[in-house]
C-alpha cells in the first residue's frame, strides 16, 4: 500500500533514524527507575526496529519508496560482517555442536508442513476470508515456502516454477514481510530475555557464554585508546573487503548464471549470497591475522552501530496497517508462523537447546542472510556469523523444500 509520505528524502530519513537510534541508547542508559524498568523487559534492538515500522504505518516515512534498505542491506551489513568476524575464535563457533543445525532443520520442516496445514485449516474454518481462487493460492504461497525456507532467489524462483502472477505475488510479498517481521520482533524480545527462556526450556547455553566470556576478555585484554588511524584502518578494512566482495560477486553470479544456470535453485546465481558469503570469509581470514587486534580499538562496536542502522531500515519496510487490507492471506501466515514456532519449541525442549539455537535458526529459515545476524548479535555481537553460516544452509535447500510445500499445498487445497 503506497502512501505520501512527510518524509521522502532519503537523507532526512536517514538523520532521522539515527537520531531516533541515538535517543533509544541513550534511554537504555538512563538511571530513572521506571526508564530502567522499561529496559529491563524491552531490549532496546526491539525498539530499534518496530518505531521506524510505526513511522511508516503512520506516514511519518516510506519504507517502500525509500533505498536505504537496499544501501544498509549491500554497504553496512557485509562490512559490520567483516567487523564482528575480526575476533571470532571460529574453533569455538565449531564447537558449539549439532544442536544449531538440528534447529535450523527443524525450523525448515515448521515451514515446509505449516504452509500445507495452514492453508488446510483456513480454507476449512474460515472459507469466506479468502478473496483468491484455491488455485492462486496455493501458488501464490509457494513464493512465501520459498522466502521463509530459503531467500529472494528462492522466492523468485517459485513464482516461475509455479507461473504466479503479479498481482497474487505482489500481496504474498506483503504477508512475508508483515509477518516474518512480527516474528522476527519476537525473537528479538525473546533475545533480551535469553536467560529466562533458557531455564524454561532446561537448555545448557554454557558453551554459548564461554564463547562469549572468551571474546569479551580478549577484548579487554587487547584495549586500547583507538586513535584517528586506527579508525582509518577499520573503515578501511570493513568497506575494503565490501567492495572486494562486490568486485567478486559481480564476476561469479553472471558466470554461473551463464554456463551453470540449474545451481540457481541453491541461490549460487544470486550476486547477494556471493557478497555475504565473501565478506564473511574474508573477515573470517582477517581473524587468523594481525588485523584481529583492531577488536580491541572497537572494531565490533563500529560493526555494531552498521547493524543497528540496518535493524531500522529493516523496521521501516514494514507496514502493519497493511494486515487490514488482506486479513485472510495474513490469518494463513500467522497460524504458519504459529506452527512453526511449535515446532521449535518442541524440539527444543526435547533436546534442550538454548533459545539463541531456536531464535537463529529460525531466522536463518524466515529472514535469510541480512537478518539473521542481526538475531544472533543480539545475544553478543560476535555470534553474528553463526547466523551467516546457517542462512547460507538455508539458500541451498530453500528451493527443495519450498517445492516440496507447494506440492503439499496442492493437494490440500483439492480437498
Amino acid at each position: 500500500m503506497k502512501h505520501l509520505a512527510i518524509f521522502n528524502n532519503d537523507a532526512t530519513v536517514l538523520g532521522l533514524l539515527i537520531m531516533m537510534l541515538t535517543i533509544i541508547f541513550v534511554m537504555e542508559k538512563s538511571q530513572i527507575h521506571r526508564v530502567k524498568q522499561f529496559f529491563k523487559y524491552v531490549p532496546a534492538l526491539l525498539l530499534c526496529y518496530f518505531i521506524p515500522s510505526i513511522f511508516n504505518s503512520m506516514g511519518v516515512i516510506s519504507g517502500e519508496e525509500s533505498n536505504l534498505y537496499f544501501i544498509a542491506s549491500r554497504y553496512l551489513l557485509p562490512a559490520s560482517l567483516v567487523l564482528l568476524t575480526l575476533s571470532i575464535d571460529l574453533k569455538k563457533i565449531i564447537s558449539l555442536g549439532p544442536k544449531a543445525i538440528i534447529m535450523f532443520l527443524t525450523g525448515t520442516f515448521g515451514i515446509l508442513i505449516g504452509g500445507p496445514l495452514s492453508l488446510l485449516i483456513v480454507s476449512h474454518f474460515f472459507p469466506t476470508l479468502i478473496p483468491i481462487s484455491s488455485e492462486d493460492l496455493w501458488r501464490g504461497l509457494t513464493t512465501v515456502a520459498g522466502s521463509w525456507i530459503g531467500g529472494g532467489a528462492n522466492q523468485a524462483a517459485m513464482k516461475e516454477m509455479f507461473n504466479v502472477n503479479d498481482q497474487i505475488f505482489s500481496s504474498m510479498i506483503t504477508v512475508d514481510v508483515i509477518v516474518a517481521n512480527i516474528w522476527m520482533g519476537f525473537l528479538l524480545y525473546g533475545a533480551g530475555v535469553n536467560e529466562k527462556m533458557d531455564k524454561w526450556l532446561k537448555a545448557d547455553s554454557s558453551a554459548i557464554e564461554d564463547l562469549k566470556n572468551k571474546l569479551i576478555k580478549y577484548k579487554k585484554e587487547n584495549q586500547k585508546i583507538p586513535t584517528f588511524l586506527d579508525y582509518m584502518i577499520i573503515l578501511s578494512i570493513a568497506f575494503g573487503l565490501t567492495g572486494i566482495s562486490h568486485a567478486f560477486a559481480d564476476v561469479i553470479a553472471p558466470y554461473i548464471q551463464d554456463n551453470f544456470p540449474f545451481l540457481g535453485k541453491f541461490s549460487l546465481t544470486s550476486k547477494f549470497f556471493w557478497l555475504i558469503v565473501i565478506a564473511t570469509t574474508g573477515g573470517l581470514i582477517l581473524s587468523f591475522t594481525k588485523f584481529r587486534k583492531y577488536e580491541g580499538v572497537g572494531a565490533s562496536t563500529i560493526g555494531s552501530i552498521f547493524l543497528y542502522i540496518l535493524v531500522a531500515t529493516i523496521g521501516m519496510k514494514m507496514n502493519i496497517l497493511a494486515i487490514f487490507d488482506n486479513p485472510g492471506l495474513f490469518v494463513i501466515g500467522f497460524i504458519w508462523m504459529i506452527i512453526h514456532a511449535l515446532m521449535l519449541i518442541v524440539v527444543a525442549k526435547l533436546i534442550k537447546a538454548p533459545f539463541f539455537f531456536m531464535a537463529v535458526g529460525s531466522q536463518a529459515n524466515v529472514g535469510g542472510a541480512a537478518s539473521a545476524p542481526v538475531v544472533a548479535s543480539a545475544f553478543h555481537p560476535s555470534l553474528a556469523p553463526v547466523g551467516v553460516l546457517l542462512a547460507v544452509l538455508g539458500y541451498a535447500v530453500g528451493t527443495y523444500g519450498a517445492w516440496l510445500c507447494g506440492v503439499l499445498m496442492q493437494t490440500v487445497s483439492a480437498f
